[in-house]
């Protein structure tokens, strides 16, 4: 899988595959319990528990990956590898520190918000494309394989650990992921605290936008063939509407996908009362700062207001997690309430 693809990978896939697996995250909320469970599944008050806790060194559970796999793994996993930002993201947030990382998102190191929490701990690869040999020398016992649909690539990293978990399902949104991310280490208690923790900061911070309260936000990125808009259920967009404030009339639209590329000729479904610009690639740089000469892009009331923001696109233009949601409500409130 090239390092170069898109950030909202699922968008690409949704589909062929949101039928077969819309909400499957759900199923590693599901499915908990000890090795002698038939099938690996359970009553759902094992699932909401998070589990009954670390068992003894060496004692399993069975849970089912965002496929549906029924997967053992440890019941308290030490050492683990994650091959995605969002899965390294979540594991951070619920304060354990993985053997193994992929860089970022079209990066060849780790993600700048989340660099200073994984100093001196190996990268295995890039993003979905982990070096095998280096996934062996981090001798995981369990593998956090995010959205990964390369069965040739999962086969040979269940020959390392059979306790590879796929984490997330195309239309899966990060809140889902992050807490069957959490019943996966057997944290889900802790998960659930994180996402109260994050609604009531969303709300607050929402609420202390002053006149920007409720404000139209487009959050748009900007790639070599042009700007592509967020749906309202993006990762990005979700935090927007968690902290009260609304999209574009253009941009009002209930999925988790991005718009096509867009011409000069329609570079006004951007617009908005405030316009939050990221990028990913050094050629998408360039063609945002060829495009801010044109009288197409001037034209934009946001630019016209000085309500332009740059911000970090292997932030904002991914599947996210908690500490991602932390920086956007951040970048968030920094532009509205000082304004």
């Amino acid at each position: 899988m090239p390092v170069a693809q898109s950030p909202l990978r699922p968008a690409r896939r949704r589909v062929i595959q949101a039928l077969a697996v819309t909400g499957a995250a759900a199923l590693l909320l599901a499915g908990c319990g000890s090795s002698g469970s038939s099938s690996g599944a359970t009553t759902s008050s094992s699932a909401a528990s998070g589990g009954a806790g670390p068992d003894p060194a060496g004692s399993k559970r069975t849970v089912k990956d965002a496929t549906g796999k029924a997967v053992e793994i440890p019941a308290a996993p030490q050492r683990i590898v994650t091959l995605t930002q969002e899965d390294l993201d979540a594991v951070l947030a619920l304060g354990l520190k993985p053997v193994g990382i992929t860089n970022g998102q079209g990066l060849n190191e780790p993600p700048a918000y989340l660099k200073d929490k994984v100093q001196g701990v190996p990268v295995v690869g890039n993003l979905l494309q982990p070096v095998m040999d280096k996934v062996i020398a981090a001798k995981p016992d369990l593998i956090l394989a995010g959205d990964m649909q390369d069965e040739q690539m999962l086969k040979q990293l269940r020959e390392i650990t059979p306790a590879t978990l796929v984490t997330m399902a195309p239309t899966d949104d990060w809140k889902l992921a992050f807490r069957g991310i959490g019943n996966a280490v057997n944290k889900l208690d802790q998960a659930n605290k994180v996402i109260s923790g994050y609604d009531a900061k969303a709300a607050k911070a929402g609420g202390e936008l002053g006149k920007n309260k409720g404000a139209a936000v487009s959050i748009v990125r900007w790639n070599p063939t042009g700007p592509s808009w967020m749906e309202k259920r993006q990762f990005a967009g979700g935090v927007a509407l968690d902290m009260g404030l609304t999209r574009p009339k253009a941009q009002d639209k209930d999925g988790n996908a991005h718009s096509p590329a867009l011409s000069l000729e329609k570079l006004a479904e951007i617009d908005g009362d405030w316009l939050f610009l990221s990028t990913l690639t050094d050629d998408g740089k360039t063609a945002l700062k060829d495009v801010q000469s044109k009288p197409a892009y001037q034209e934009l009331n946001a630019v016209k207001n000085n309500h332009t923001v740059t911000v970090d696109g292997s932030v904002w233009s991914t599947r996210g997690g908690p500490l991602a949601a932390d920086v956007v409500i951040g970048d968030i409130g920094k532009a509205l309430a000082s304004s």
